[in-house]
Parts: structure tokens; sequence; C-alpha cells
């Protein structure tokens, strides 16, 4: 998410924390970690992830523990980096709650066919030739593209799904972020598909999504792919072009999936998956393997049988 260029001083003074690196270390943009570019600001609270954001392409770091500066980038030493990033997101980027059924600060194109129960919000802006049907929903800052079709009661630019454990309750983080759907995208009924936290959740061009789909915050899906019905995909995960996932597959958080994959109904992904290649099971495995496996388990009440008659 880029912001006005600020720098590092104004920035700490924001969130009233010290800092350590040059006062006018400039900030450009506020990201998660997988996401981060040049410029950027990101938060690590965890141990185990300090050395990731500390050697991310990320210039500056709000983090909960006194270390050394890398060279080029600054610190800000926060007694919570997840409050203060979430302030940020909600400093740069505030929700504004759209109580008209349309906002007024749309962009529609031409020739586009919107049903009157349609509710879009701020900032959203629709290409040509698009389709919407009854009570679909679109949430601030969404981009839809040319020949785009949203079959009814689905809901494009929800708030990602990411809270924080803090013993008593979950807090949740900001989604600042928005969807993209490029052009000749579908979407059925009832599908959702969640904004990014701080980036762009995106549908390549001429991928089809059926009904009861669900697609979390920052997942980015290439080019005339294939997505069956209840399929669920958590945030931040990367699938490639002419991707095939069928029936109530389900994909968990950062995995990438390469190009010309087809995981198979009912399957569950627990790593990332290897282009051109077919994928069954739970855990999923090359499918040609996962069957040989079922093949010879079905074997296995026979050998337990020929065991016990020869004694």
């Amino acid at each position: 998410m880029k912001i006005p260029s600020n720098n590092l001083e104004n920035i700490a003074k924001l969130l009233n924390c010290e800092f350590i690196g040059d006062s006018n270390h400039t900030i450009t943009g506020i990201n998660e970690i997988h996401l981060v570019e040049h410029g950027d600001i990101v938060f690590v609270d965890h141990p185990k992830y300090y050395d990731k954001a500390l050697n991310s392409k990320a210039t500056t770091i709000i983090i909960n523990q006194q270390v050394d500066c890398p060279k080029g980038k600054g610190l800000i030493f926060s007694e919570d980096p997840f409050r203060d990033f979430n302030f940020l997101i909600n400093f740069f980027s505030p929700f504004d709650f759209n109580k008209n059924l349309v906002s007024d600060t749309i962009e529609i194109g031409r020739n586009c066919q919107i049903h009157s129960t349609v509710t879009i919000g701020n900032n959203v802006k629709i290409g040509d030739n698009c389709l919407l049907f009854p009570n679909v929903v679109i949430y601030d800052n969404c981009v839809i593209g040319n020949n785009v079709i949203i079959q009814a009661n689905s809901v494009i630019g929800g708030h990602a799904f990411y809270y924080k454990n803090r013993g008593d309750h979950r807090e949740r983080l900001n989604s600042g972020g928005k969807v993209i759907l490029h052009d000749h995208v579908e979407i059925g009924v009832c599908t959702t598909i969640d904004k990014g936290v701080t980036g762009a959740t995106t549908i390549g061009k001429h991928t089809k999504i059926d009904n009861h789909v669900q697609v979390g915050h920052d997942t980015l899906i290439g080019e005339m792919c294939i997505i069956a019905s209840q399929v669920g995909i958590a945030g931040c995960s990367v699938i490639g072009n002419n991707v095939t996932l069928w029936g109530q597959a389900g994909i968990p958080s950062d995995i990438h999936i390469g190009d010309n994959v087809v995981v198979m109904a009912q399957s569950g992904i627990t790593k990332s998956l290897e282009a051109g290649k077919s994928y069954f099971g739970s855990p999923a495995e090359e499918s040609r393997k996962k069957f040989k496996e079922l093949a010879y388990i079905r074997q296995i009440p026979d050998i337990i049988e020929q065991l016990k008659k020869n004694g």
C-alpha cells in the first residue's frame, strides 16, 4: 500500500516510539512481509521472524526488540508492533463507511448492466461491458476490469480474516487494500473475495470462479484458471496460470501453486505444488502416486486374511 512520501522521524513521532537510523530516511509504503518493496515499512513481533523482516526488501521495520540496525534501513522500537502497524493502516487508509447503496465516488465504464440492488463502495472502478447480478456487494477501492460478470450475492472486497490473539480477545488487523478483477473474469453465486490487508487480492484475466468459493486476502490467482464450487483459498497464496481447482479443494496460506496444475476434488494441500502436474488426496500428492497408495491400502484386508490362513 503506497502512502504519501514520509520520513522515519515523522512516523516514529506519530507512533510515539523511539527509532534509529537517518531521521530523513524515506518511507513510501506500508506492507506485509510477503509484499514488501524498497521504501516500505513492515512490522515484526516474534523472534522467529526477526531475521526475515530485517533482511527483507522493507527499509523500515517496526520491531519489539532492540537490535542492530541494518545498513540503509531504519528501525522503530515498539512495545506492540501489531498495534502500531494497525494504526498506520487506518491512519493512511481510514475506513469510510458508505451509507448509500452506490457511492458517488465510483467510475463505471460503458455498456454495463448493474442490477438496482447492487451495492458499490467508495472509489470503486468498473470497466466496460460488465454484468452485475442482484445483491452483489463491492467494497471500497476495488477495481473491476472489462467484460467481468459477477453473479448474485457475491461479495468482492470484504475485510481480511486476520487476527492477533490477545489472550482474552482477538484483535483484527485493519484491511487497507483492495481486490482487482482483471478482464473477462467471471464470479459465481455467493462467492467471496477478501481485499488485501495492504496490497491487492488479484484475479487474472479469463479466470472463472464457481459458486460458493472463498478467496482469502492478498492471494494472487493467475490467468485462465478454473476454480470449482466450495474451494477455499487462504490468504497470501500464489496460484499460477491455467490452474484447475476442483470442488472442495483446500489451499492454506503462503502456498505457491505452479502453472498448469490440476488439484482434484476434496484434496487438501499442505505444501507448494510443482507446475504441470495433477494432485489428489489429503494431504495431496501427485495423483498417480496417490492412486497407487490407495490401491495398496485396499489390498491390506486380503493380506491379513492370507497371513491368518498361513498361521
